[in-house]
């Protein structure tokens, strides 16, 4: 039986992917790959210095100069940039928009892309993001797609934001997540789609426990069928 497989969990902003990822990587005992981070990462630090998002030789030379990690502090999992905690300042509006127009750069995506596969080749990984199905890890073991409507990932964004005392608007939430799903599925370099062997799961009307249940049973299905393949004699 596969000890280490790895598990992608591909869809669209709000939709609870990194939450589920991180749960469902502590249940396994997995390590969690953020690969939405990595880009927001990217983003901040072009921000920062004034890279403009259009402006792909400066962030190609941005993206040597980077090191991004995953740590676990107080049960807490944070993103290290340069060594600096940048867990909740690439989670601001501003960073979100930024990081979709810098991810569609062939040279940006390529240099993760890369890390993502060194980081998650042996197994053992859950990683997710918009795709890691499709393009990272084409033969993952088990995929998922995580889907729900755009006024509700709108809806969780804006009570998300608020909780963080942040003075924001529904309808314009809202109107953000719809540009960035269309900043997404139209880009010319790997745009968001769902792979034809990834499970879907729409998540519109099921809480977080409802859908990690349903994970960690296609998971389970998906060890049970690497064992009986395993041990189906040869004709």
């Amino acid at each position: 039986m596969k000890q280490a497989l790895i598990i992608a969990i591909d869809g669209p902003s709000g939709v609870g992917k990194s939450t589920l990822s991180r749960r469902l990587a502590k249940k396994l005992n997995y390590v969690n790959i953020d690969t939405g981070a990595m880009y927001r990462s990217v983003a901040l630090a072009a921000h920062r210095a004034g890279i403009a998002p259009d402006d792909e030789a400066s962030l190609s030379a941005l993206c040597l100069r980077l090191e991004i990690r995953f740590v676990r502090q107080d049960e807490m999992e944070r993103v290290l940039l340069n060594g600096e905690d940048v867990s909740e300042a690439i989670r601001t509006p501003e960073i979100s928009l930024l990081s979709s127009r810098v991810s569609a750069h062939p040279v940006v995506r390529r240099a993760l892309v890369e890390l993502q596969r060194e980081l998650g080749r042996n197994g053992g990984v859950v990683l997710e993001g918009r795709d890691i199905g499709t393009v990272v890890f084409p033969g993952a073991d088990v995929k998922f797609f995580l889907a729900a409507s755009a006024a509700e990932r709108g809806r969780r964004r804006w009570l998300e934001l608020r909780d963080k005392g942040l003075d924001v608007d529904l309808e314009r939430t809202i109107e953000e997540v719809e540009a960035r799903d269309a900043a997404d599925t139209q880009r010319t370099h790997a745009p968001l789609r769902q792979a034809q062997d990834a499970v879907c799961i729409d998540t519109t009307h099921l809480d977080i426990d409802q859908v990690l249940e349903r994970m960690l049973e296609v998971v389970a299905q998906s060890r049970l069928q690497d064992v009986n393949l395993k041990e189906t004699p040869a004709s």
